[in-house]
């Protein structure tokens, strides 16, 4: 039979305490007095309840509010937590002397619900334990670094159906699980005053009718949630008819929700201040558990005191910052300034000599060009520099930037700096090339025929007879920073070495994306003077060769399971572009050179 809402609540009460008095039941349900005798009153009528409690016949009408099985979802990187994210997964954290999967687990297991998935994607391994020590099943999200939380619901979608469904990082005060709900619900926690959370709203009923991304003086989503089996059901009807859709990979599973909040009925669960904890900051957690950092066994928070000679207590003001291709940076505060920690990426150390990273670090220190820099460790690559407050990048498209630019590139290059490293975007590409054969032959069309064009065009080059120096080869405007004084800063030197002159003019083309305008332009301001038609042939053929070499780099990070996205079509469309165009001013040179004048 269906229960009424007010049915549902008297009978899940009784569950809880099969004594309990009228003024009890009326406590535990939130319902009134008055409604609590009347709704007894038909209960009995109906043979649901006696004077001893709960009939057969009443448990039998609760089997399908019964909840069978709980989902945590432990896939995400919870990159608003680095550097500890960095570390080990959000949800593996002591916070008061537990660790938050743990209390969340045993939670649930002593409201009754043993039969418990972990969904696990980064640093999945981390969580394997969990199957000794609690008999939980591990579910792999293998898509969680391209897409976001839909897929973990997608791993699962065989198990939802009467199915909380949490996060691994969130911490209740107060047990908030219970072995029957009437139908799916969203938790929820009031704000007053403005808010940048979800804010709900709802109908009479307490149907979830909308939801808006901050407000003021509402409830707001927070923590877990319930989906009944209608709600589970038509769910997933749509998340398997959308999830192949490119606007999908994106979304939380919340999103594809509200665009279908009309076909899916979720209600609002409200709780009281403090109940349901949720900590998008390290400051936020240290609110919580102000001794979290003094009992934080980290590496990277050690690193940093050991270098600034700070205590862990002065930390402050943590939060990532944009996200490279080949690595992390987050920001941090002490008593003394404002600065960024790098987190090498996963796999850099394939493709990253740090020992000669650091040595040009220091180098760029010395010379003044990159004074950010405090300290790097060459054996493991991660590094400290100087945050600069209300900086901006580089406009690659303003002429007197772009000049200021190449006059920085021309000063290092003048600068008799040897280097341990030799840099050379032919034998570097070809070195990618090496790493992408060892996963298996590179059958992508044209590879081969590009990686021809691109030993010709080398030979060429090189016999041009161009001067080595020291060249930082990662050159182009997000490795810009501009202060509020005007002073420029070149940072990021992980591929800097000893190589080609042009190598930065490649690179600054591409990864710029200069029209071949813009880049004309930009070789007169490294000359100081207009370019000859050597010095322009020269310069463009390592554009090429540069494209090349970052379009195999980019095969070799997607091959690892990394999301170039648009870098790779970038990279390679310059190296089409400019192979054959430069070849040919090689091969038919006073041809070329006539019709180029």
């Amino acid at each position: 039979m269906t229960l009424s809402k007010k049915e549902f609540a008297v009978l899940n009460a009784l569950t809880k305490d099969s004594s309990a008095t009228q003024r009890e039941i009326a406590a535990i349900s939130g319902l009134s007095l008055g409604t609590v005798n009347s709704t007894r009153k038909s209960l009995t009528t109906a043979g649901l309840i006696d004077e001893a409690g709960i009939t057969p016949a009443g448990q039998e009408a609760l089997k399908p509010y019964r909840i069978e099985n709980a989902v945590i979802m432990a896939a995400g990187l919870s990159s608003r937590f680095v550097p500890i994210s960095y570390e080990k997964p959000k949800g593996l954290l002591h916070v008061r002397g537990e660790v938050l999967i743990e209390r969340q687990i045993e939670q649930l297991m002593a409201a009754g619900i043993t039969d418990i998935t972990v969904v696990v994607g980064y640093k999945g391994e981390y969580f394997l334990y969990l199957e000794d020590k609690y008999g939980v099943s591990i579910a792999f999200n293998r898509e969680y670094a391209s897409r976001n939380n839909n897929s973990s619901l997608k791993a699962v979608a065989n198990r939802l159906g009467n199915t909380y469904i949490c996060s691994s990082d969130n911490y209740f005060t107060e047990n908030p699980f219970e072995q029957y709900a009437w139908k799916a619900f969203y938790s929820a926690a009031y704000s007053e005053g403005r808010t940048n959370e979800w804010c709900i709203k709802v109908d009479a009923r307490d149907r979830i009718t909308s939801v808006t991304i901050g407000g003021s003086d509402a409830w707001y989503m927070v923590g877990h949630v319930y989906f009944d089996r209608a709600f589970s059901k038509t769910f997933v009807e749509i998340l398997n008819e959308e999830y192949d859709l490119p606007e999908t990979a994106d979304k939380l599973w919340e999103d594809i929700y509200l665009d279908h909040i009309d076909e899916l009925e979720m209600l609002i669960k409200r709780y009281d201040a403090g109940i349901i904890q949720e900590f998008d900051s390290l400051d936020e957690l240290r609110a919580f558990d102000p001794l979290f950092l003094e009992n934080l066994d980290s590496e990277v928070f050690d690193n940093i005191v050991n270098v600034l000679g700070c205590t862990k207590a002065e930390i402050h003001d943590v939060y990532p910052l944009k996200q490279g291709l080949t690595n992390l940076s987050c920001h941090f505060s002490t008593h003394d300034g404002e600065y960024v920690y790098r987190h090498p990426g996963i796999g850099t150390e394939n493709l990253i000599d740090r020992k000669a990273e650091a040595a040009a670090q220091r180098m760029a220190r010395e010379l003044g060009i990159d004074d950010t820099f405090i300290h790097e460790d060459a054996e493991r690559g991660w590094k400290i520099s100087r945050f600069i407050p209300n900086c901006r990048q580089l406009d690659p498209h303003d002429p007197e930037q772009v000049a200021r630019a190449m006059e920085m590139a021309r000063t290092l290059h003048q600068i008799e700096v040897e280097s341990d490293r030799a840099f050379d975007f032919f034998l570097e590409g070809k070195r990618y090339e090496s790493i992408l054969l060892e996963k298996g032959p590179i059958d992508v069309p044209g590879y081969w025929e590009m990686a021809e064009k691109a030993r010709r065009l080398h030979e060429h080059a090189e016999a041009d007879g161009a001067p080595k120096c020291l060249t930082h080869n990662d050159f182009f405007y997000l490795n810009f920073l501009i202060d509020e004084s005007g002073k420029f800063y070149l940072i990021d030197w992980e591929y800097a070495g000893r190589g080609d002159y042009a190598n930065d003019f490649g690179t600054f083309t591409v990864c710029c994306e200069l029209s071949e305008e813009e880049a004309r332009a930009a070789l007169d301001a490294y000359f100081g003077r207009p370019a000859t038609f050597e010095e322009m042939r020269h310069n463009f053929s390592f554009v090429a060769l540069a494209g090349w070499c970052w379009y195999v780099w980019s095969l070799v990070k997607e091959a690892e399971g990394d999301f170039v996205g648009e870098w790779l079509y970038i990279y390679y469309r310059y190296a089409k572009d400019y192979m054959d165009k430069v070849l040919n001013w090689y091969e038919n040179e006073n041809e070329t050179e006539e019709e180029d004048r």
